[in-house]
């Protein structure tokens, strides 16, 4: 199939930016509005599989967007991202037609699960991505948590893997600390930043074997896997 269109409403520009962004890496074509009119405006506008809208937004909340949106299209995968004292409201989002909801802060990594979840129930997929990339001498297989140099195996943990795939998605380029946060550990506190500095550090000496793959750190802006050979 050709990849999803998804229409993500979410009033919070960093969130927003961090799942349209997110969402690209994975091969969805994500279009992003801030508020309920907005959001609206762009659903009739354009063709959509699946829409990501904020409970609380100015000009118009999520569930009332949500209502319109299945007044069109009864069908169409919705799912709600609420905040954790919004849980109630949520619930009875999903009698209103939400197929999920998602409590903040949460996992990039579990939305597309939830994502991929809600449209095999309908029918529908999304394109699986590469599982195995090549690092000059390594070869990392993202689904078996396994990095291979010169016929030596590392089982990575799940954190490790995880980090080290976002910075293979950003091969060359710098991921922002936030983005690789929100994408790992769900949110951006200092205790996982802290955390991250660590799985860094341990990717790096993991990576040691080969001087043409390098993590490097950006300052002020996040890191960058720099990979000259492969």
């Amino acid at each position: 199939m050709n990849s999803l269109d998804v229409l993500i409403v979410e009033d919070d520009p960093n969130l927003g930016q961090i799942l349209s962004e997110y969402l690209g890496m994975k091969g969805l074509n994500a279009t992003l509005r801030k508020d309920g009119e907005e959001g609206m405006k762009a659903y009739q506008k354009g063709r959509f599989d699946l829409c990501i809208l904020d409970v609380m937004m100015p000009k118009k909340d999520g569930f009332t967007l949500a209502q319109e949106i299945r007044a069109l299209d009864k069908k169409i995968p919705i799912i709600f991202l609420t905040a954790k004292s919004m849980k109630e409201d949520a619930i009875n989002g999903l009698k209103i037609g939400a197929d999920d909801y998602m409590t903040k802060p949460f996992s990039m990594e579990e939305l597309l699960l939830r994502i991929q979840a809600i449209m095999r129930r309908t029918g529908d997929s999304i394109e699986k991505e590469t599982s195995v990339h090549q690092l000059g001498k390594y070869t990392f297989d993202t689904d078996k948590q396994l990095l291979e140099v010169n016929g030596e195996i590392t089982n990575l943990t799940t954190k490790e893997s995880e980090l080290l795939k976002v910075l293979v998605l950003h091969k060359n380029k710098t991921l922002q600390r936030t983005i690789a946060l929100k994408s790992v550990w769900g949110d951006d506190s200092y205790f996982n930043a802290r955390s991250m500095d660590v799985y860094i550090a341990k990717l790096r000496k993991l990576l040691k074997d080969d001087d043409s793959v390098k993590i490097v750190s950006v300052h002020g802006e996040g890191f960058k896997l720099l990979v000259t050979g492969g």
